[in-house]
Parts: structure tokens; C-alpha cells; sequence
């Protein structure tokens, strides 16, 4: 259920796998996506599962509509019955919150300091990186009181640069604006690393405790892919702070 967790100076980051839910085939078993035509009742499920095996509640985490965009929201509580906007990533400096990310290839980035009490994520995919939706949170985090330098950042299960096959000219046009995400697969052929391209913005921004996730989504018969599966749930990650 849990593939990973971490606690740092009482920040905690935590990325599903997809075992331990009640979805049935092509969902099987966690999905905690909402909008990839699973059950409901099933998704509603999983959700409140993942929560408690994490220690609080379902109605305690943020959810976004999530666009493959940059838009940020600053948010003091979860959503109740409001509409969930379209954005691609939360900040909040509100302790007992969890801010919640769903992924199945693209980048699921977790940022949080604890000195400030400020906490983010993020939703990076391609077009995501390129249009700055991980510096945007950064920036977001700042204007509530963070500090680059002490921002702690994880990046989740994601497809990796020898997995991710594009057409030779999306690749210059992505490394055009993010050169670390050049890739090549394994069969040689143009690749883009969406985690690398993450990865080389915080350095950028001057956020030095990172750490990325070995796995490959693609790869992984424990993780939902969207680029090996097409019709599949959603992993989550998870960031929130005593």
C-alpha cells in the first residue's frame, strides 16, 4: 500500500504502490484516482485506506484537479464540498492537512520545510516542468516564509529517462527549455527524463536536500503506468506535517 515513506524534522512524505485496495481489474488494487473510470464507491475506498494506514483521516487531504499545467493554490483546509480547481500543485502552511498528488508516469514532486511549517505538491509532468509548475511552488512556499535552502524535496515513482520514447523534435523542444531532461532509451532511441528536469530546477532554485525514487513506473508491475497500460488507476504521494 505504502511503497515508501520518510520523516524529516517532523515533515513526512509518503508515495502509494498499487496493492492493498478494493478496485477490481484494470484498477487493480489501490487506485486512488477519481476520474480514470473506476468505481467510485471503490475509489472512495482506497482513499480512506491509504489514509489510515498513513494516521489520519480521509477528510484531512487535499486533492487537485489536475491539468498539466502551473496554476498553484494555497489552501488552509481540504476542499468539503467545494469544487476542486484546476491546478497542479498545493502549498499550505496549515498543520493536520495532507496535500495529496496522483501520478501514473508523470513526476510526483513532495517539498516541505519544516522551520516555516510550509508543505507542497506538486503534479510534473511534461508539459508541467516546461512550464515551471515545480518553481512555482518554490516560489509559493517563499511567499509564505520558506527558505530554498531548507526545503526538503522527494520525487516519486515516475517513468524514467530510458523508458519515456518521444519524437526527436519533442525532445529538443523540451531540452530546449530544460536541458538536464534530454534522455536516450535503452534501445537508443530520443527519451525525455521528466525526474532529472525536476531535479535540476530545485538545484537551480537552491534546494539542496533532494532525493528521487528508483523506480520506473513503466518498469514496475507494482505501480500503475498510463504510458504501458493506458486504461489504469492512479498512485498518490502524500506530504503533511505534525
Amino acid at each position: 500500500m505504502i511503497g515508501q515513506r520518510e520523516s524529516v524534522s517532523g515533515a513526512h512524505f509518503a508515495f502509494t504502490d498499487r496493492w492493498g485496495g478494493v478496485s477490481a481489474a484494470p484498477y487493480e488494487e489501490l487506485n486512488l484516482g477519481g476520474a480514470v473510470g473506476d468505481d467510485p464507491g471503490s475509489v472512495r475506498a482506497n482513499r480512506e485506506l491509504a489514509a489510515e494506514s498513513l494516521g489520519f483521516g480521509a477528510d484531512a487531504v487535499v486533492w487537485m484537479n489536475q491539468v498539466h499545467g502551473a496554476d498553484v493554490a494555497v489552501v488552509d483546509a481540504p476542499w468539503g464540498g467545494k469544487p476542486v480547481p484546476e491546478v497542479d500543485a498545493v502549498v499550505t502552511a496549515r498543520r493536520g492537512i495532507a496535500l495529496a498528488v496522483l501520478t501514473a508516469d508523470c513526476v510526483p514532486v513532495l517539498l516541505a520545510d519544516p522551520v516555516a511549517g510550509v508543505v507542497a505538491a506538486a503534479h510534473a509532468g511534461r508539459p508541467g516542468m516546461i512550464k515551471g509548475v515545480v518553481p512555482a511552488a518554490v516560489r509559493a512556499m517563499v511567499e509564505l516564509g520558506a527558505e530554498a535552502e531548507r526545503i526538503t524535496a522527494r520525487t516519486g515513482p515516475a517513468v524514467c529517462g530510458r523508458c519515456y520514447e518521444v519524437p526527436e523534435e519533442m525532445r529538443a523542444e523540451v531540452a530546449a527549455v530544460e536541458p538536464a531532461a534530454h534522455a536516450e532509451t535503452s534501445w537508443g532511441t530520443p527519451a525525455v527524463d521528466v525526474s532529472a528536469g525536476v531535479h535540476a530546477q530545485l538545484e537551480r532554485l537552491g534546494v539542496r536536500d533532494r532525493a528521487q525514487s528508483p523506480v520506473c513506473t513503466l518498469e514496475s508491475g507494482d505501480h500503475y503506468s498510463y504510458r504501458r497500460d493506458r486504461t489504469t488507476g492512479r498512485l498518490a504521494g502524500y506530504v503533511w506535517l505534525d
